[in-house]
């Protein structure tokens, strides 16, 4: 088992976080920082993946800022994803040795999400046409990565106890005839995001074999 540095940073704005990515990123790719993880809630915000149809966005631009609703054009894979408070969000900037990886550490995430929901008596499932996690017909953890230069950046995201009415700004994913849930909506009361971050990074370590060190501050990276 291998340590790996952890970045907790709480709630923060989406762009803030993309912007220290990118950091960590180059950083990891010149061999000057080591893998960094990072785990965030974000405040409210709408991200495009490079597959984004901006049909699956129901709101305009305009009506998503009166509601407090950034809305990024990014680089990662998929459609459109919501992120919001009560959501866990995990970024793995990690170094490919080989670009065949990038399958494998795709259905590592998911292996560690549904190992997680396991724990608390849900059935979390693959489905084989979208990355992410399911349970029955509704996503439970959505995953959306980039690979630039072999490293990775971007990564999946948990609805733990986050207001599940977000299918009202936009089609989850681009996909119409599915829906979403959350840890808490599956077990039937609300869930502690603390505890479910330290399990969830538990499982996460399970998978990847590997020992999450935290840092104290970004400061001690950047």
């Amino acid at each position: 088992m291998s340590a790996v540095r952890l970045i907790d940073l709480g709630v923060r704005p989406y762009r803030e976080v993309w912007e220290l990515q990118h950091y960590l990123h180059e950083a990891v790719r010149q061999g000057r920082e080591p893998d960094t993880w990072i785990v965030v809630e974000h405040t409210p915000v709408v991200t495009l993946g490079r597959q984004a149809k901006r049909e699956n966005v129901l709101l305009s631009d305009e009506a998503l800022a009166t509601r407090g609703v950034d809305i990024v054009a990014i680089e990662r894979g998929g459609d459109v994803t919501y992120h919001g408070p009560g959501q866990l969000v995990v970024y793995p900037i990690r170094k490919l040795v080989r670009f065949r990886e990038v399958v494998p550490l795709v259905r590592a995430l998911e292996a560690g999400i549904i190992n997680l929901c396991a724990r608390f008596g849900v059935r979390g499932e693959r489905w084989s046409e979208h990355a992410g996690v399911w349970v029955g017909r509704n996503q439970i953890c959505a995953i959306g990565l980039a690979v630039k230069r072999m490293v990775s950046l971007h990564g999946i995201a948990l609805n733990v106890s986050n207001a599940l009415d977000y299918d009202r700004l936009i089609n989850p994913c681009g996909l119409r005839d599915r829906g979403i849930t959350s840890l808490s909506a599956e077990v039937g009361h609300a869930l502690e995001l603390p505890r479910v971050k330290r399990m969830m990074l538990e499982e996460l370590g399970r998978v990847f074999d590997v020992e999450f060190t935290p840092v104290n501050s970004v400061a001690a990276v950047a």
